[in-house]
């Protein structure tokens, strides 16, 4: 009898170093408190729910503490683990190009063709990238790293982690959550930004209403897109490529079944994937150190530089326009890539100064140009660096 006592005894004791509660750390704790911050934020709040939830759970999935000398091949990090097989689309660098396909898919470029000055203020927001890109470098990192952390400035999430799986793998996980986290916080960075570099004047100016823009120029514009771009930087194919192909198959009007799957339900699994993928990279071994930190901060300056470049941009490109093409400095926000986010935005900030000045439309058009923008950014990055 004493001998079945010690034999169930010493069962329970191993089963006990197997269990959550055994291998618990602080660091795991943190994380999972932070992992419950973004589902509220995303619940609560409806902060891009569709990224918050499946990043803020797939956090819960990483710092689930298990023996990590045992063997059992459920972690993210443990080679041939499910988590770790579905993780190599991240690090491979083959989810993004397929979201690209989907946002191509589902972005309508007429107030970029219509006006295609815009793309100047898409252009000019891609400055938080470079700028946090320096500020990094000085901050000791060296280029291939600095160079993944700029692209978070971009405000776009598949860029940023198409960009560091190349230039940067170790520190993945903090830019890519990083770049989704400042994403989802358009709403709260961008109005004081705007508010404080514009006067009530400037805010309530009305933009003549966007031209209509033909069949035949937006089956040509992914095209000739395609080809300036990537002649440019080749590097950026993966990206750019995927980006004009789905607006193709959305502008063409003979594959209507191709471009409903790619916006659809393509992109809705990538999007579960690299979100709860990249969650679960934030295992806290290897996510909570002073490097991630910092990735948050330069996140934050490289986001702030970049709606600031775009709105003084307009500001400084309206003193040589005609008063009846001047660009109202509210759309400036819209350059970075968060589409349609940083556009909307736009117009709610718009709508408080004059409730019948609606400017969606136009910001749209940098909104849209700041997607080309990341990626083209990304591709001389890449091409500069690699």
């Amino acid at each position: 009898m004493g001998e079945f006592i010690d034999f169930i005894g010493n069962n329970l004791a191993d089963f006990w170093t197997y269990t959550g509660f055994a291998n618990a750390t602080v660091g795991h704790l943190i994380m999972i408190l932070v992992g419950l911050v973004f589902i509220y934020l995303a619940v609560a709040h409806e902060f891009e729910p569709m990224l918050l939830i499946p990043i803020g759970f797939g956090m819960l999935i990483g710092n689930i503490p298990f023996n990590m000398e045992a063997g059992l091949k459920v972690g993210i990090y443990e080679e041939g683990s499910v988590l770790n097989i579905l993780y190599q689309g991240v690090t491979s660098g083959w989810y993004p190009p397929l979201i690209f396909l989907g946002i191509g898919a589902m972005t309508d470029f007429s107030a970029l063709i219509s006006n295609p000055k815009l793309m100047l203020v898409g252009a000019a927001a891609q400055f938080g990238i470079f700028g946090a890109y320096m500020i990094a470098l000085a901050l000791g990192f060296d280029p291939m790293q600095a160079g993944a952390i700029g692209i978070i400035g971009g405000a776009d999430g598949p860029t940023a982690i198409f960009l560091s799986s190349k230039l940067a793998p170790n520190l993945m996980g903090a830019i890519a959550v990083s770049a989704y986290s400042y994403m989802a916080l358009v709403p709260v960075i961008q109005p004081p930004i705007m508010r404080w570099l514009t006067t009530k004047k400037e805010r309530v100016m009305r933009m003549p209403a966007p031209r209509v823009v033909s069949h035949t120029e937006k089956v040509m514009f992914p095209i000739i897109g395609l080809l300036l771009t990537c002649f440019l930087v080749p590097s950026g194919l993966p990206l750019l490529g995927m980006l004009f192909f789905g607006n193709l198959l959305k502008e063409s009007g003979v594959t209507r079944r191709l471009a409903e799957t790619a916006r659809g339900p393509l992109i809705d699994t990538i999007t579960i994937l690299l979100g709860l993928t990249v969650g679960a990279s934030t295992q806290a071994s290897e996510f909570l150190t002073f490097d991630s930190v910092l990735i948050f901060g330069l996140g934050a300056l490289s986001f702030i530089i970049a709606t600031t470049s775009g709105v003084l941009f307009v500001k400084i490109f309206n003193l040589i326009l005609p008063k009846e093409k001047k660009i109202n400095p509210l759309i400036g926000n819209a350059g970075v890539s968060a589409v349609p986010d940083a556009a909307r935005i736009s117009q709610t900030v718009g709508l408080e100064y004059d409730p019948t000045n609606y400017l969606l439309m136009h910001a749209m058009g940098p909104n849209v140009a700041g997607v080309i923008g990341s990626a083209v950014a990304a591709g001389i990055l890449l091409g500069f660096l690699m």
